[in-house]
């Protein structure tokens, strides 16, 4: 059976070690898992050096697809396209990155429109990999629900974020729901940094809640009946 793996873990000022700590935890995990990592987990915010940033994506990317042999591992990495510079949502599979966008919803509260392009919610879609139809939403897009309703049908929705601590309820009440509404899993994965909420969890489509507290990964087996029995239990029209 197939594992879902929440991670949870403070990102430090040192890219390299980030990337040490997240190939750890990702090897830690089964060789099939599904893993979610946290939102610029490798650079964080990094503003005053954001060209540093940017030019640590290529290497991560490459060490990730080392690990991402028959796994799934979903996350955020700051990336330059065409001369614009996105938070770019990542699915890698198999040692390849099998699909990927920019953030569509930017936390402009947060300045991050002063540094990246926006992305369009035309991306935001169910994409099938390895037999599983996984959807993203990256941190501030949670709160946007037509962008839960594009997301119907999938089985998974991966929600890589930087949520800010003042509003730890928010992102356990949205996630949470996200799961009752859409009626799947969702693998919520959150900074275990000072200034975030560090409730990095997984959600089943029946609404119950386990988080990661203190621990860098929370595994729990997918089991697709769960998904199938919910949807036909409360039948609300999602296939």
């Amino acid at each position: 059976m197939r594992s879902l793996c929440s991670l949870s873990f403070k990102t430090i000022s040192d890219y390299e070690e980030n990337l040490k700590t997240l190939i750890r935890l990702i090897e830690e995990t089964p060789q099939d898992a599904l893993v979610v990592a946290p939102e610029v987990c490798l650079t964080g915010f990094d503003y005053e050096n954001f060209d540093k940033v940017v030019e640590f994506a290529s290497h991560a990317a490459d060490e990730i697809k080392k690990v991402s042999k028959k796994r799934i591992v979903i996350l955020t990495i700051i990336e330059k396209i065409d001369g614009e510079v996105y938070n770019m949502a990542k699915i890698f599979h198999n040692g390849e990155v099998v699909y990927q966008r920019g953030k569509a919803r930017l936390f402009r509260y947060g300045g991050e429109h002063n540094y990246f392009a926006e992305d369009s919610d035309e991306k935001v879609e169910i994409v099938e990999v390895d037999g599983l139809k996984l959807g993203v939403l990256i941190c501030f897009e949670l709160r946007y629900k037509e962008l839960w309703k594009k997301l119907e049908g999938a089985d998974i929705i991966a929600t890589p974020s930087w949520w800010g601590v003042l509003r730890t309820e928010h992102f356990k009440v949205i996630t949470q729901g996200l799961a009752i509404i859409n009626q799947c899993y969702v693998v919520a994965s959150d900074s275990a940094n000072e200034d975030c909420t560090k409730l990095s969890g997984i959600i089943t489509p029946f609404g119950e809640d386990k988080r990661n507290g203190s621990a860098a990964c929370l595994k729990i087996d997918y089991d697709k009946k769960e998904v199938r029995a919910m949807r036909r239990y409360l039948d609300v029209g999602i296939g």
